[in-house]
């Protein structure tokens, strides 16, 4: 069991990772960026150098962005200094209006925003802007995490600086989760210390309902919905979750509630345990540590998996709702594992290429393939040890894939992005 202590940094590191975002996470926090340099000049800045990582620029080339009817990042870039709020984290664009939208493409037009890709780092999540206006110039970074600013700088001087094992507010080590201690505080803490995850359902389910309302992305959503598929439990769970995916990568001004820097992944761990639990008459309490369940799986494995890689993060989501899913089937905790190991068995290399309205099709085929491992492990079926990159310990397994995500498919990335700029 774990203690108090235990429990209260495993219920702060949730509360860190899934939080309120308004549009796809890599352009907004271009937006973010711009936004705090813009503070710092006190004025539309003059001239405007984007230096991104690799990833970061494929994950924002192709998305919309939120409010604009655009898509991509000089207007993402253009809104952050125009509108941007850097005290509103990942909704740094909500105060925008269609008026600013037209001055937004007006700056766009006068050619000071110049966008580049930061050669030889490491670090996969890098934003680095620099502006000037007049005599004054501003430098900020961004880096390892969508909203950590690592370095702010005004003519010259330094007024933050963070080396890359801190954050503004601690420089302790990050708290490490296991399969068991995830699964030791899903079932076992107090329900009152983690009834605020039923946020997520709130926000998410809420985005759905409204993208049910329009015309988002490839409208997946409302093909399933109006397909022969059937109206069952399992088709509404790939439906609900689709359609707040759809509005996302549309960019429509919706919130949702995101995971690890990511609004998709936030989506796909909450939207199909919430319908599943809905209409199978699962209790609150049943419902929460379900969510708990999928929310901090999904935080484990994007620990050693990192903020951004060649893997999907539909992969990583999707196998966190598929634990909760097989939670409130009432699978054991060695089920809870088959889960896991079925879905690591199954979808491990979906690529990412970027953040796209087609990012739907992959959330739906996570979601998919979640259901299918969680009905496989209640009758008891797992992938076994003898097959693939499969462990017989499920920590194994989980580091298998985040290997293979995190440095197996480096080359691949690479490869992804140079066909990406290259159309």
């Amino acid at each position: 069991m774990l203690t108090k202590v235990e429990r209260d940094e495993i219920i702060a590191l949730i509360r860190q990772e899934v939080t309120p975002a308004i549009g796809c996470t890599e352009p907004i926090a271009v937006a973010l960026a711009v936004a705090r340099v813009k503070e710092l000049l006190t004025v539309i800045p003059e001239k405007l150098d984007i230096w991104l990582s690799a990833n970061v620029l494929k994950n924002a080339m192709g998305v919309g962005i939120p409010g604009t009817g655009m898509s991509g990042l000089p207007i993402a870039i253009a809104m952050g200094a125009l509108v941007g709020k850097s005290e509103y984290g990942l909704e740094v664009l909500r105060d925008s209006t269609p008026d600013i939208v037209e001055e937004g493409k007006k700056l766009v037009d006068r050619g000071i925003i110049n966008i580049h890709l930061k050669e030889d780092i490491v670090e996969k999540l890098y934003i680095e802007v620099t502006a000037s206006a007049g005599p004054d110039t501003a430098r900020v970074i961004i880096s390892r995490e969508h909203t950590r600013f690592s370095l702010i700088e005004k003519n010259g001087i330094k007024l933050l600086e963070l080396e890359d094992n801190e954050t503004e507010e601690t420089v302790t080590e990050q708290l490490q989760l296991s399969f068991d201690k995830v699964c030791d505080f899903a079932f076992y803490t107090p329900i009152d210390e983690i009834r605020f995850i039923k946020k997520t359902v709130e926000l998410n389910k809420a985005a759905a309902e409204e993208s049910l309302k329009g015309t988002y992305g490839h409208s997946v959503a409302q093909t399933l919905t109006n397909s022969t598929m059937g109206n069952s439990v399992y088709n509404h769970m790939l439906s609900v979750t689709a359609a707040a995916c759809d509005a996302r990568m549309a960019g429509a001004m919706i919130p949702v509630m995101s995971n690890s820097g990511s609004g998709n992944q936030g989506i796909a761990a909450t939207l199909p345990v919430s319908v599943f639990a809905e209409e199978t008459g699962k209790s609150e309490e049943e419902l929460i540590r379900a969510l708990i369940l999928s929310h901090l799986i999904t935080i484990y494995i994007k620990q050693s998996l990192g903020r951004l890689s060649g893997l999907c993060g539909a992969v990583v989501a999707a196998t966190g709702s598929g634990c909760g899913v097989t939670y409130l089937m009432g699978g054991t905790r060695e089920q809870i594992g088959f889960t896991v190991k079925n879905m690591i068995g199954n979808v491990t290399g979906m690529i990412c290429d970027g953040a796209k309205p087609s990012c739907t099709l992959k959330v739906h085929n996570g979601v998919s393939t979640a259901t299918l491992s969680a009905l496989l492990a209640m009758d008891n079926k797992v992938v076994t040890a003898v097959e693939g990159i499969v462990d017989e310990d499920v920590d194994k397994t989980i580091l298998n894939l985040t290997k293979i995500g995190r440095e197996g498919m480096t080359e691949t990335d690479k490869m992804v992005l140079d066909i990406m700029t290259n159309k």
